[in-house]
């Protein structure tokens, strides 16, 4: 499969459980792709991609894998109360809550997304699980049969996006930055 990846910048964040969930119920992948092998490391959650063809890619080069921080966040049935009131306030009754593990894809390529042999198929997996996330974004441009190509996914839904080329000098540099020869006291005599 042919496909790159260019640019990619993720804020995702979604239940452990449902990262779990996604690939237990054996999703289509894409071509290239034979399997995600799903392993945590203290608080790391790794997606590595299996390859479909062994020959394609040799044993010892890496095949892409997507990298999240696991947090744990407490998850109230209802809003908490504001702090606040006075010293007299009557206790009120605690709210249910649980403790929920969250996979938390955020960074830019080169930390959400590592290694290239099968980066573009799993730029693909990641963005079938910025789907599924109802919270963070997850933006990309990326090449596809020789088409560039923008992703944009904001807590879950696909947004319009476009690539645009725009001509602007980077922090005023080449504006003022170099010597001026013309006016040089000490070249011109």
């Amino acid at each position: 499969m042919s496909g790159r990846v260019y640019r990619l910048h993720s804020t995702l964040e979604l239940p452990l459980e449902d990262v779990h969930d996604h690939f237990d119920s054996d999703p289509e992948l894409p071509p290239g792709v034979a399997d995600v092998d799903v392993s945590r490391r203290n608080n790391t959650l790794i997606l590595q991609a299996v390859a479909e063809d062994d020959n394609d890619i040799s044993k010892y080069t890496p095949t892409a894998q997507l990298k999240a921080s696991v947090s744990e966040t407490r998850v109230y049935e209802e809003e908490p109360p504001k702090p606040g009131g006075g010293w007299m306030q009557e206790e009120e009754e605690e709210i249910p809550s649980e403790l929920v593990e969250f996979a938390c894809f955020k960074g830019d390529r080169e930390t959400v997304l590592q290694n290239t042999a099968l980066q573009y198929p799993m730029f693909l997996v990641l963005r079938d699980i910025a789907l599924l996330s109802e919270k963070g974004t997850l933006t990309a441009i990326t090449e596809d049969d020789g088409e560039l190509r923008a992703t944009r996914i904001v807590e879950g839904e696909n947004r319009p996006a476009n690539v645009e080329v725009v001509e602007s000098p980077a922090n005023g540099e080449g504006e003022g930055s170099g010597v001026d020869w013309r006016d040089n006291d000490f070249i011109s005599g």
